[in-house]
């Protein structure tokens, strides 16, 4: 048995889109779920890996579970190692979206709507979404790896590509924070 499995620890892989239209992110606000980690927050859409999932056909079926569109065009970007507690941990994959077809129908998680990419920093987020936002909003940004450690709500620790927030490599809070 791996070490995760032997101390418990609930490893979980999960997807995350953001859907790109006119200078807009399509973002969910999560309001309807009971027992929900992301209550209240804005987050983009994805869900659970299940089964032999790839994350690819992760996301294909949750942006169709919750949105009603079909992902034509979207682009694996970063992954982000989410430790909401002890003994918990994560990993998101991160991706943005600029092709799709379909309807946007109603979303059983919450409410959905276009945010204008300039706007969104002033919705309640995940302090580490905040982070890694900016990241996904410039097309040359490479591939990146994340952690963010959270007690609570409260950030206590964020790693990008392994160097400490306003770490030597003198990575810094986006948005002035």
């Amino acid at each position: 048995a791996g070490t995760a499995e032997r101390r418990g620890t609930g490893v979980k892989m999960t997807t995350l889109c953001y859907l790109e239209q006119d200078g807009k992110y399509l973002m969910l606000y999560r309001n309807k779920k009971k027992n929900d980690i992301n209550e209240g927050k804005w987050i983009g859409v994805g869900g659970h890996v299940e089964g032999t999932e790839r994350p690819g056909e992760c996301l294909e079926r949750e942006v169709k579970e919750e949105t009603g569109l079909t992902l034509t065009s979207y682009a694996f970007r970063g992954i982000v190692t989410f430790v909401p507690g002890p003994d918990q941990v994560e990993y998101m994959c991160v991706y943005t979206a600029d092709g799709f077809e379909g309807t946007l129908r109603e979303c059983s998680e919450g409410e959905l709507k276009w945010i204008p990419k300039e706007e969104i920093e002033n919705l309640n987020l995940w302090e580490g979404d905040r982070l890694f936002l900016p990241l996904l909003m410039k097309e040359d940004t490479p591939f990146f790896s994340m952690k963010v450690v959270y007690e609570g709500d409260r950030l206590v620790y964020a790693g990008l590509d392994g160097a400490p927030e306003n770490g030597p490599s003198g990575w810094r809070l986006p948005w002035g924070k």
